[in-house]
């Protein structure tokens, strides 16, 4: 009964290891890979934000906002496979800004985030410039992006990291502890027979 309690246990050791391969692209979700401006750099007024990621995403969401709240993107956002532009409405005046974005990955996750840039040298005043006001509040607000699309509504209380990656963190340690759980059984099995 030792042969066929190893033949289990190697076994249950071949799917755990093969679940585990299998979770690694499950898991994973498309991720800001580049930005233009770049994060934390200090740039000329910018005409757009260009975003790139790891994989194609569809149904962009960008938002630039100033230390206010006051936004300054300019129409939609659009995506060609795994770029997203998105214009600026008017030249920015010199300040801190925010560009929050939201994207959904190929495999239909929901995946947001934010950085911030600075812009110098700028001949926009601050009052001049054009785009919609977000409502201010203490301190620096962070730009609120819309849910990607209304199928996706439970799915967009995520931000960035997966829950999948648990479930099979879940599963694996199910069929390990199930693997363990036989391995016993078939120990005790003969000295409760004889």
């Amino acid at each position: 009964m030792t042969r066929a309690a190893g033949r289990i246990a190697a076994g249950a050791l071949a799917v755990g290891t093969v679940l585990a391969m299998s979770a690694a692209p499950a898991s994973a979700h498309t991720a800001l890979t580049g930005s233009t401006p770049k994060k934390d750099s200090s740039v000329a007024a910018p005409s757009e934000i260009v975003l790139t990621y790891t994989e194609t995403i569809r149904l962009p969401r960008v938002l630039v906002t100033d230390a206010s709240g006051k936004q300054y993107q300019a129409g939609t956002a659009k995506a060609v496979d795994n770029k997203v532009t998105q214009p600026v409405n008017g030249a920015l005046p010199n300040g801190k800004y925010t560009v929050g974005w939201r994207v959904v990955s190929v495999d239909g996750h929901p995946v947001s985030g934010s950085y911030k840039f600075t812009v110098e040298g700028s001949s926009a005043s601050t009052g001049g410039a054009s785009g919609s006001t977000a409502s201010p509040g203490a301190g620096s607000p962070q730009p609120v992006i819309p849910a990607a699309s209304p199928s996706n509504a439970a799915a967009s209380e995520e931000s960035g990291g997966g829950s999948s990656g648990w479930l099979w963190i879940g599963l694996i340690a199910l069929v390990i502890a199930g693997a363990g759980g036989a391995v016993a059984w078939f120990r005790r099995s003969p000295a409760s027979g004889g």
